[in-house]
């Protein structure tokens, strides 16, 4: 099991606890260090000092840190255009050697839209799979050759298509609950379907989705990464499990069924039943890390990664 760290910097977490946090992830031995792309703080948290461009902020972990993955979990279409954004993830694949992952959705908050005054159009599915068309074709272009792109939304004339990322080609992610549109888009682009913070039954229906998809267009199933987004709220003292649970503002019967709320050996069995149903990679979003507070990122290096 490939095991991740997810956080929420837009919470209250600038680029120092960020880079502390990530440097950690690295050290006690996680797989990967991503965030989300947020510009506003939730629930009617201030977020001070307040939030931290996503990509800015993984060029300096990209050169903060040496092994482990970076990327968005996940970044909105509506926040850049595509072709400056293939720029922005290439030249961020360059500067950490190939260790560069694009997490990829529609875009959801309004709020937080109005506050920065970015566009909130309604038809962002359909420019969410012209991003992913655009990206992805910058990136295949062959050196020497030119790209085009004819869109309803963007057009591309005799792009150069470059820089090219260090990666032959960067890992897309994709993920949502749709059912019918997201698992298509995910069998004709993605590298990894990831499906957040769902129960083990809901998330065996949207695999069970995603494989169809990929099966239909004539895509191997198997060729695609199968993931998981967990809250992991996880202590041996019960106590504490439901401190943080509370802190997260999730029911604990909630996090039972959704995420990951108990002692280390619960949360080992519980990852374990994802594995089951074809998951081979968990993202976990410990509370208090965007605070910088490590104690429990060590406790799950400690007690549960050896498991895995």
């Amino acid at each position: 099991m490939d095991v991740r760290i997810v956080t929420e910097p837009q919470q209250g977490s600038d680029y120092d606890m960020q880079c502390k946090a990530a440097r950690a992830v690295e050290e006690l031995g996680f797989d990967g260090f991503f965030r989300s792309d947020h510009y506003l703080a939730m629930d009617e948290v201030e977020g001070l000092p307040g939030p931290t461009d996503a990509w800015i902020t993984l060029a300096g972990l990209a050169r903060e840190t040496t092994r482990i993955r970076l990327g968005t979990l996940v970044s909105a279409a509506t926040f850049r255009l595509p072709g400056p954004l293939a720029v922005q993830v290439a030249q961020v694949d360059r500067m950490s050697g190939g260790r560069v992952e694009l997490g990829l959705g529609t875009g959801w908050f309004d709020e937080e839209h109005r506050a920065y005054g970015i566009p909130f159009p309604p038809d962002r599915f359909a420019r969410f799979e012209e991003q992913l068309a655009v990206i992805t074709g910058l990136w295949s272009t062959a050196h020497g050759d030119r790209f085009d792109f004819d869109g309803e939304y963007y057009r591309l004339l005799d792009s150069p298509a470059l820089p090219k990322p260090a990666q032959d080609l960067v890992p897309i992610i994709i993920g949502g609950t749709g059912p019918v549109r997201t698992p298509r888009l995910a069998a004709r682009y993605a590298t990894e379907f990831n499906m957040p913070y769902a129960s083990i039954q809901d998330t065996a229906v949207q695999l069970d989705r995603v494989r169809a998809a990929a099966d239909a267009i004539g895509r191997d199933p198997a060729s695609l990464i199968l993931s998981a987004a967990l809250v992991a709220c996880i202590d041996d003292d019960p106590a504490e499990v439901a401190r943080q649970t509370a802190l997260m503002g999730i029911e604990h019967t909630d996090l039972q069924r959704t995420g990951l709320a108990g002692s280390p050996a619960q949360a080992v069995d519980t990852i374990g039943r994802y594995a089951e149903i074809g998951v081979t990679r968990v993202y976990l979003m410990i509370p208090e890390l965007e605070r910088g507070d490590l104690t429990h990122l060590e406790l799950i290096a400690a007690q549960v990664l050896p498991q895995l």
